[in-house]
């Protein structure tokens, strides 16, 4: 295999930049950037914007705006696609317009990729060459959730929750309202709008009768909200059944649940999962199973810490987004971020494989990567 130059390693850096433009918008696909270049000048540019919409490789054709395109170099973000779907095949276009090497940032994990276009690349004379190093790792951290939900069929999971330096979310009389500021509020809203689905347990349903929605300005479209609730608890005038079904709401019971009241849920327009399994943990795994075979991709779990905890022990967190704000409320009946089973020893803790922290205006942002797909 060729060495990448370091304009080669400058131009995949933009598609991974060109990609991020999509964010939020092309689920269940991935985010995907491309440039075409032919003797030192670049031709075109294009991002898949949104989801049945043209993918990278094609927008990047067509702002070469009829340019000649023959002998020239394209880098894409993320291996071409194939095969035909809501969009024709990738490597058709390339082909087509006499593309002499194509140069990518990460592979595609699916069944249908998975090398094939560039194995038919290759077969048709184009040079391929594919990235290591840090350029590979952004390109597959851009694409997380597409990434775990391919290999996996389950949901890429962040757990995300605010407390106070004392490492509580909530005061002793449950009291949470509002431990992050404002800024960081409005951060978590954007992270609602990029993810398929936003989740919290009963408990948080009923003691705080959220919406769960993203409001933001420039909001693609709004995230299921996922509740849940193995007895059918939720309370018909909520503001999360109100909303439904023009917002999707899914509720997740158990086998436990009264028949009446998962009947009542779904005719107020919610939809009802039934996770089974011998514990919480298991179906926990069996609820992300089944909602990801309904297409959802990427979960914001936002507690509460009963919730958050079970998904720990289900070995279902993938990154945790921590605000700490400055504040103490002290009290040893004041609920911790994470409840649950955990572990006996600190030697079999989870531990997490890459940790930045950020400020947001007075709140510290810690970001933890549990695993990487």
């Amino acid at each position: 295999m060729t060495a990448l130059l370091q304009t080669d390693h400058v131009h995949l850096a933009r598609t991974v930049e060109l990609a991020e433009a999509g964010r939020g918008r092309t689920t269940p696909n991935p985010m995907v950037g491309a440039v075409i270049v032919k003797d030192g000048e670049v031709l075109g540019e294009g991002f898949h914007a949104a989801y049945g919409g043209a993918h990278a490789e094609r927008e990047a054709l067509r702002a070469c705006n009829g340019g000649d395109t023959r002998g020239a170099t394209m880098y894409v973000s993320l291996e071409p696609c194939c095969h035909e779907g809501q969009t024709p095949a990738c490597t058709d276009a390339i082909l087509e317009a006499g593309i002499a090497r194509v140069v990518v940032a990460s592979d595609d994990p699916t069944e249908k990729a998975s090398g094939r276009g560039l194995g038919i690349l290759r077969d048709e004379g184009v040079e391929v060459s594919i990235a290591g190093g840090e350029i590979a790792d952004r390109a597959r951290l851009q694409n997380q959730a597409f990434r775990k939900h391919a290999r996996t069929g389950v949901p890429w999971v962040v757990f995300k929750s605010a407390m106070t330096l004392d490492g509580k979310v909530a005061t002793r009389t449950g009291d949470s309202k509002w431990i992050s500021g404002e800024d960081a509020r409005r951060v978590a809203h954007r992270w609602r709008a990029e993810c398929d689905a936003v989740a919290c347990g009963i408990g948080t349903a009923l003691s705080d009768d959220p919406q769960l929605t993203a409001r933001i300005e420039g909001v693609h479209r709004q995230p299921r909200r996922i509740v849940f609730d193995s007895e059918a608890r939720l309370p018909l005038d909520s503001a999360l059944l109100s909303g439904a079904p023009e917002l999707p709401l899914t509720v997740v019971v158990s086998r436990a649940a009264p028949r009446l009241a998962s009947d009542g849920l779904e005719a107020a327009g919610a939809d009802v999962v039934v996770a089974t399994g011998e514990n919480e943990p298991a179906r926990v795994r069996n609820a992300l199973a089944q909602l990801g075979a309904d297409g959802i991709t990427s979960i914001l779990l936002e507690g509460g810490p009963h919730l958050a905890g079970t998904f720990l022990d289900a070995g279902e967190v993938d990154e945790i987004r921590l605000f700490v704000a400055p504040v103490v409320v002290g009290g040893s009946a004041a609920r911790d971020p994470l409840e649950g089973e955990g572990v006996e020893r600190i030697a079999e803790a989870a531990r997490a494989l890459t940790l930045e922290c950020s400020r947001v205006a007075d709140d510290v942002l810690i970001s933890a990567r549990m695993r990487e797909w």
